[in-house]
């Protein structure tokens, strides 16, 4: 069944719970999908994000990949294996490892500021058609949704 097939009454009585289910492994499977034509997997921006020292980690120290693991627990997929990922990124010259502790290298930055540039022609595909004020009131009523549950 699409969303556009049902008249607003039968859309008032959808489950919340299934649309947005639908919608999350649709996003995240376009999203990993221009990514990977870019050439980089969706856990390896996130790793040089939560390494670089520029990006989501000040402290631009070294870390293990449990505490990345925890950093990332919100939104980690079962499949995302980050040392796998890790390994990727240290053959390519882009994290470097010191005993457990990964850390990211100069080409690493510069690989992160690169991924980074694809991200606003992905949003824009995603927005595309979808007024800013009708994307706030979509993420009011999720919240609301989201607080109504206690989460």
């Amino acid at each position: 069944m699409r969303i556009e097939q049902l008249s607003d009454d039968e859309l008032a009585g959808q489950p919340a719970a299934y649309w947005t289910g639908v919608a999350h492994q649709a996003l995240i499977t376009f999203t990993r999908a221009r990514q990977a034509a870019a050439g980089f997997t969706q856990p390896q921006f996130w790793l040089l994000r939560n390494l670089s020292a520029n990006d989501l980690w000040p402290d631009g120290s070294g870390r293990t990949v449990p505490e990345l693991e925890a950093a990332m627990s919100g939104y980690l997929r079962p499949e995302d294996d980050l040392t796998a990922s890790a390994a990727e990124l240290e053959q390519r010259g882009w994290l470097r490892r010191d005993g457990d502790h990964l850390s990211i290298t100069a080409a690493g930055e510069s690989a992160r500021l690169e991924m980074k540039r694809a991200a606003p022609a992905i949003r824009a595909r995603i927005h595309d058609g979808i007024p800013d004020a009708d994307y706030v009131t979509a993420l009011r009523v999720l919240g609301r949704m989201i607080a109504n549950v206690g989460g």
